[in-house]
């Protein structure tokens, strides 16, 4: 990669939101408190959302080393204007359940939420079920002005993080989420999913071996029927060694722009473009991938410009006479729109 400390440490420079927490002395909870034990065997779940329910407005709820049981299918469930803050030694571990739809924090129409440090470890090699996917690390759901940082998530039954709306006579998109220095490994459906949402940036973050159960990508911009994911920015992010794509990006997905990322060893494509409109990959390492390094399979308005590729579709090199650079690193589809592949990439 060609990525400079000065650029690594000022990726996403000018997209900080404003702080939401007043300046001065806020009120700081100690888990311990409110009889949280971090033992590892009892559930704390009851202890830990009474903590949360006792926050003051800019309160923080701080939580020291230990394994905190979370009983997902009750979550933890976050409020407006506070933070819950980990140590890096904290870990919150999803209890072994059989719910196809279960949550280890949930973020669901609230806003100005903060949650950092700590580790988020699912139940995927002990889940009591074959059925569902949706067993996620952290749920949020019609939620504003959300930061995500310094989190470990890993071996959850569904996706480490995911971002969407809420369903109703109207749909609530999420809006004005930070997702930065997060590594989501070894989840089983994504990575990262970014459903129906506005105005998300996601900086600094890996997204690594993603493997159970389909599609098995990075990160999957997918928004359901009924609204969009638009403006959407990753940058400087690590995509790497998923069983699908390391990126995908489905119908309703407008307004994205991929930058220096390292995109490499999916068993997938690098980048798979199934439906995506006025999308910009620039100035990526895409190098190593199953399939194609870009495929572009629908959509309109999409830029390639700057990036590298290398060495991609080995899974595929056998199927085809001829060893086509262009082809094995970049491949549209006839039915996608206004495609441009700028002279500047490299094909190595």
């Amino acid at each position: 990669m060609r990525l400079s400390r000065r650029k690594l440490m000022g990726a996403g420079a000018g997209l900080a939101f404003a702080s939401f927490f007043p300046q001065g002395r806020a009120a700081i909870l100690d888990a311990r408190d409110f009889g949280a034990r971090g033992d590892g065997r009892h559930d704390d779940t009851r202890a830990l959302q009474a903590a949360i329910d006792a926050l003051p407005a800019g309160g923080t709820l701080a939580l020291g080393a230990g394994n905190y049981v979370i009983d997902p299918e009750r979550s933890l469930r976050l409020r407006s204007r506070t933070r819950l803050s980990m140590a890096r030694e904290t870990r919150l571990v999803a209890r072994a359940n059989a719910a196809p739809r279960a949550y280890v924090l949930l973020i669901e129409g609230v806003h100005d939420v903060e949650v950092s440090g700590g580790r988020i470890v699912g139940d995927r090699d002990h889940h009591l079920s074959t059925a569902g996917e949706w067993g996620h690390g952290i749920m949020v759901r019609g939620a504003e002005s959300v930061l995500l940082r310094d989190l470990h998530i890993t071996r959850c039954w569904g996706d480490g993080i995911s971002v969407g709306g809420i369903s109703g006579a109207r749909v609530t998109p999420s809006r004005d989420i930070r997702i930065e220095d997060v590594t989501c490994t070894g989840n089983r459906r994504q990575g990262l999913t970014i459903g129906r949402s506005r105005h998300v940036r996601v900086l600094r973050s890996h997204f690594i071996a993603t493997r159970g159960t389909l599609p098995g990508c990075g990160i999957d911009i997918e928004p359901d029927p009924g609204d969009s994911a638009e403006d959407i920015a990753i940058e400087a992010c690590t995509l790497r060694g998923n069983h699908g794509a390391g990126l995908q990006v489905y119908a309703r997905g407008r307004r994205i722009t991929v930058r220096r990322c390292d995109i490499r060893g999916n068993r997938g494509d690098g980048v798979l473009i199934r439906e995506g409109e006025q999308c910009v990959i620039e100035d990526n390492d895409i190098v190593g991938n199953g399939l194609r390094g870009i495929a572009v399979r629908g959509g309109r308005g999409i830029t390639v410009v700057d990036n590298r590729f290398a060495d991609n579709a080995t899974g595929l090199r056998r199927q085809r006479s001829q060893d086509i650079k262009g082809w094995m690193h970049v491949d549209v589809a006839k039915t996608a729109q206004d495609v441009r592949v700028d002279r500047s990439n490299r094909f190595e």
